[in-house]
C-alpha cells in the first residue's frame, strides 16, 4: 500500500511558496519594459521614442516651437544641408528631437514644413523646414528658453517661430538670412 498523506516538515512547506513568489518577482521585474517618457517624446529628451508632435508657445522671445510637453526646441546653426552635426557630448546637453513615425503638427506648427532624417546613430530625428530640432538639456519644463542664443559647440542655438525662421532677438526678430544657414 503507498501512503498519500506524507507531510513535509513546515520549513519545506513554506520554502516552496516563497520561492516561487520571488521568482515571480524577480521575471515580472525582468519582463518591464515600461519605455514611458515625458509627454509627446517621440524619442524624448531622454531617448526613447514615439510619434512626436510639434507645436507652439508664446513668451518673452514671441511664439517659437515647442515639442515633448511644450519642451522649446532649437536649431542650430553649426547644421548644414539638412543633415544634423550635434552627437556625443553635443547630442548630452542639446539631445534631438527624435521619433517613431511621422511628426505631427498642433496650434500654429505647419505639419508641411515638418520632415525626419536619419542621424548617424540610425534614430530619426525631426526637422521643421529642413532643420533638425534640438532640446536644451537645462529646459526641463515648458516655458523655459535658457538655450537661447547659446553658442555652445561653435555655433549659435536659436529658438525657431512657426514660420521656420531662427529667432534672434529678445521681440521675436528673425535672423535676416531667415534662420536658413545652408537649408
Amino acid at each position: 500500500m503507498i501512503r498519500t498523506d506524507i507531510r513535509r516538515p513546515a520549513s519545506r512547506r513554506l520554502a516552496l511558496p516563497a520561492i516561487t513568489m520571488a521568482a515571480v518577482a524577480v521575471l515580472s521585474a525582468c519582463g518591464s519594459s515600461d519605455n514611458a517618457t515625458t509627454a509627446g517624446s517621440s524619442t524624448s529628451a531622454s531617448g526613447d521614442s514615439e510619434v512626436e508632435t510639434i507645436g507652439t508657445a508664446h513668451g518673452e522671445y514671441g511664439t517659437y516651437l515647442t515639442a515633448d510637453d511644450g519642451r522649446a526646441v532649437y536649431l542650430w546653426m553649426a547644421d548644414k544641408s539638412g543633415a544634423s552635426s550635434c552627437s556625443g557630448a553635443c547630442a548630452s546637453v542639446w539631445p534631438p528631437v527624435l521619433t517613431d513615425g511621422t511628426p505631427k503638427a498642433s496650434q500654429s506648427a505647419d505639419a508641411a514644413d515638418l520632415g525626419t532624417l536619419t542621424r548617424s546613430d540610425g534614430k530619426t530625428q525631426v526637422t521643421y523646414q529642413g532643420h533638425p530640432l534640438y532640446y536644451f538639456a537645462s529646459d526641463t519644463k515648458a516655458g523655459q528658453t535658457a538655450g537661447q542664443g547659446s553658442d555652445g559647440f561653435g555655433a549659435k542655438w536659436w529658438l525657431l517661430n512657426p514660420a521656420g525662421a531662427a529667432i534672434t532677438s529678445a521681440d521675436g526678430g528673425v535672423s535676416p538670412a531667415g534662420g536658413s544657414n545652408g537649408y
